[in-house]
This record gives C-alpha cells, sequence and structure tokens, in this order.
C-alpha cells in the first residue's frame, strides 16, 4: 500500500488525536517522524500524517470536519 504526506503537525497529541480519529474512520495511517519529535523541542519538518493514497480524499474531509466542528463525527 502507498502511503502519501497530507499534514505537519508541531503537536506530538494534536498529531496522535487527528491519527487515532482517522483510524476510527476506517483511514490507513500512520505518523512519520513521531519519535524523533519526542526527542527534540522543536521538530525540524514535524510529525507527518502520511495516508494511504486511496483515502486521501476522504482523510482531507474528515481532516476539515475535525478542524471545523469538533466532536462532529463523534458517537453520540
Amino acid at each position: 500500500m502507498e502511503f502519501v504526506f497530507v499534514q505537519s503537525f508541531n503537536d506530538y497529541i494534536e498529531a496522535n488525536i487527528i491519527l487515532g480519529r482517522l483510524q476510527n474512520e476506517g483511514i490507513s495511517c500512520w505518523l512519520k517522524n513521531e519519535n524523533s519529535a519526542m526527542l527534540t523541542p522543536i521538530p525540524i519538518s514535524g510529525i507527518r500524517l502520511m495516508v494511504a493514497k486511496t483515502q486521501v480524499e476522504r482523510a482531507l474531509e474528515l481532516i476539515d470536519l475535525f478542524n471545523r466542528k469538533p466532536g462532529a463525527i463523534d458517537p453520540p
């Protein structure tokens, strides 16, 4: 499966929240540079969200939804 870069984060917690929410929606994704970002106070290239190439469009839609309306797709 081919993965592509979608978004960069400077905040470890924010990156993991987005990662978890995408994974809960069935998106195949992972964080690149996550470990090195934890070792340095300011990540050089940030934590990079990598998403399966076939799911990029849906992932971007979900990220937009997460940013516009927190909790919008959480279960009741």
